[in-house]
């Protein structure tokens, strides 16, 4: 999750705090409410307003920003490598260890505190990534392309088998049954919320398979074709190509957007879910794509040139910041803390992800004006280099 603040690219730090933006209002919604992803109505969710609230989080945020967070990562891939060449150190055995403290990370994260981690995922495809960094931009390319068809076409045909087979009355009673175990193991103690997180992991982990990972390695390989090339280098010069994502992007992502959006409104077909999540993973890295673009054109502008400014701290220290996004929502809704879990609608847990994130740009801000590192940041590069990196900045 990037390199050192003098090989950095601001622009890139703040695409990446946009993406944890994103990642947090998505995120809240699992720590919020045990209906979420079990394809249960939200009993919290019946006012116009909250469902408007969970139309909007679907719409717009769901299946995209961790699209965007992993072209990033295969962006800074490449930066890494560059990192390595400077230094004079062989790279993989470098990224090797950076992977597993990762994935270290990852799996202690999704059993403490968050079971939709993503660290775990992230540090396996990037042994992929790291294996096949010497191909070429078309084999990457090609690679990326069949990974999305393949798990679209793969939702798709299982929302035709449920067509055919019919939905059982059996499945639902069984789906909310779970959400009242889940309900009560996260509100009891810490102990019965780390066993519901290790029952959720060992259930859903084909989900993670199936949907996340082969569609955030394809973004690694666009983002490390991105790299290759230094898109961001000099943004300047690709305002054309940036135009142009932003549009496509727009006209292809949004309907796709709204196939997947609509049905979550009513949770009364699961058919019409399947169909709307392979919609989603075949448009949304348009989407995703359209995102990055507008940002980026924004940011070439002067008020735009602020909001990078605003963001690119918090994307500087993204590792620090996903964490700890994900402790504070634990304090907050799991019994860790207030249990409040179950008691708040969408609208409610957006308007707490925003507050959290607003306090994140000013710590963030804060401690990069005064430290090298994020302290997680630290700790991983410590690891990763076998050397104590240098702490605080200099006067």
């Amino acid at each position: 999750m990037g390199g050192a603040p003098n090989e950095r690219q601001q622009m890139v730090d703040a695409l990446r705090g946009f993406a944890l933006l994103g990642i947090l209002l998505v995120n809240i919604a699992t720590f919020s409410s045990p209906y979420y992803g079990a394809g249960l109505p939200d009993p919290m969710a019946v006012s116009l307003a909250e469902r408007s609230a969970l139309f909007v989080r679907t719409f717009v945020f769901e299946t995209k920003f961790y699209l965007l967070f992993s072209f990033l990562f295969g962006y800074s891939f490449t930066l890494q490598m560059q990192s390595a060449q400077r230094d004079g150190k062989p790279f993989a055995p470098r990224m090797a260890r950076r992977l597993v403290g990762l994935w270290v990370l990852g799996l202690l994260h999704a059993v403490l505190l968050y079971h939709g981690d993503i660290l775990a995922t992230y540090a396996v495809l990037g042994a992929v990534l790291l294996m096949l960094r010497r191909r070429g931009d078309v084999f990457l390319a090609r690679c990326a392309i069949g990974l999305v068809l393949a798990t679209s076409l793969l939702w798709a045909g299982i929302g035709y088998l449920l067509t055919v087979a019919g939905a059982s009355p059996e499945t639902l009673r069984n789906a909310y049954a779970d959400a009242a175990v889940a309900l009560a193991a996260y509100r009891g103690t810490p102990a019965t919320v780390i066993v519901q997180h290790l029952r959720e992991l060992s259930q859903i982990w084909w989900i993670t398979g199936l949907v996340q990972a082969p569609t955030a390695l394809a973004m690694f390989f666009a983002g490390f074709i991105a790299g290759r090339h230094g898109l961001f280098a000099n943004a300047a010069a690709h305002r054309a190509l940036f135009r142009r994502l932003l549009s496509w992007g727009l006209a292809i992502g949004l309907p796709g957007a709204a196939v997947y959006a609509f049905p979550s409104m009513r949770l009364d077909n699961a058919v019409r879910e399947f169909y709307g999540l392979a919609a989603t993973l075949l448009t949304a890295p348009f989407l995703a794509a359209a995102y990055a673009a507008g940002l980026v054109l924004l940011m070439q502008t002067p008020r735009g040139r602020m909001l990078q400014g605003l963001l690119a701290p918090a994307g500087r220290m993204a590792l620090t910041n996903y964490l700890m996004q994900s402790l504070v929502c634990a304090w907050i809704f799991l019994a860790y803390g207030l249990r409040w879990i179950g008691t708040v609608g969408p609208l409610a847990a957006t308007a707490i992800a925003f507050a959290i994130f607003a306090v994140q740009l000013a710590l963030s801000r804060w401690w990069m004006r005064r430290f090298v590192y994020g302290p997680v940041e630290w700790l991983l590069r410590a690891f990763t280099n076998l050397e104590r990196p240098v702490v605080r900045r200099r006067r």
